[in-house]
């Protein structure tokens, strides 16, 4: 990435919390937005450099509305997207995608604006995502082998064949986003040093899981896209 495009991150991010959503650099995740302050957000990001930052609440939630909390803390470390799909429905709602672009640490979070939150991100720790990492050497057999288990028992359909052929860091970072880890996990996942130590850590992740009972409470279609 050249210095321009680093230099093109913004000094100022709007954030969305979400609880047990993950955003990794390079992946894609979609939102359904319908409250009024994210439409606002969503509409002044469109008017600036297109960037979301996707964070997660640092506290139990009830709800992805902050379970009586308007405003609830949030973890240091979060990623922003840009928007690269974008489409309004007939009652006022807006679909979005977000492809990741870096990981930033809050350095500080400004007064609302709109009713939405923004922060002063610094973008420095994390100056190797906007590089396209080195291919990784994880085990990708055993990988496969416990995500089948895993899936299994949630049963959670898959194509096999796509997985089978997928490239490692793409492969890697759809899993993480996709999976439905605690929202801890899925931090622990967004903060691993490099793509490598991601890898490992997912690998742990789903070979716990797979083994542990099926949770009946956790709904990671709603939990992840609306709020």
């Amino acid at each position: 990435m050249s210095e321009e495009g680093r230099a093109a991150l913004p000094q100022i991010l709007p954030i969305f919390p979400l609880t047990g959503v993950l955003l990794l650099p390079r992946g894609r995740l979609p939102l359904n937005i319908f409250e009024p302050r994210y439409l606002a957000m969503t509409r002044d990001a469109l008017g600036g450099e297109r960037l979301i930052g996707m964070v997660q609440p640092n506290e139990p939630q009830q709800d992805n509305r902050g379970g009586g909390t308007l405003n609830p803390p949030v973890y240091p470390v979060g990623c922003a997207g840009r928007v690269t799909a974008f489409a309004e429905t007939d009652d006022g709602r807006y679909m979005l995608t977000l492809t990741g672009v870096s990981r930033f640490r809050i350095r500080d979070e400004l007064p609302l604006l709109s009713g939405y939150r923004r922060v002063v991100p610094d973008w420095q720790p994390f100056a190797q995502d906007l590089d396209v990492p080195p291919a990784t050497g994880f085990d990708r057999a055993r990988f496969i082998r416990g995500l089948k288990e895993f899936f299994t028992q949630r049963q959670i359909s898959a194509d096999w064949e796509a997985i089978d052929k997928a490239a490692g860091e793409h492969l890697i970072t759809s899993i993480a986003m996709l999976c439905p880890f605690a929202p801890s996990e899925k931090q622990a996942l967004l903060e691993a040093p490099d793509l490598d130590e991601r890898a490992r850590l997912l690998i742990a992740l789903v070979e716990m899981a797979a083994i542990q009972p099926t949770p009946g409470s956790y709904d990671e279609q709603t939990g992840g896209t609306r709020h």
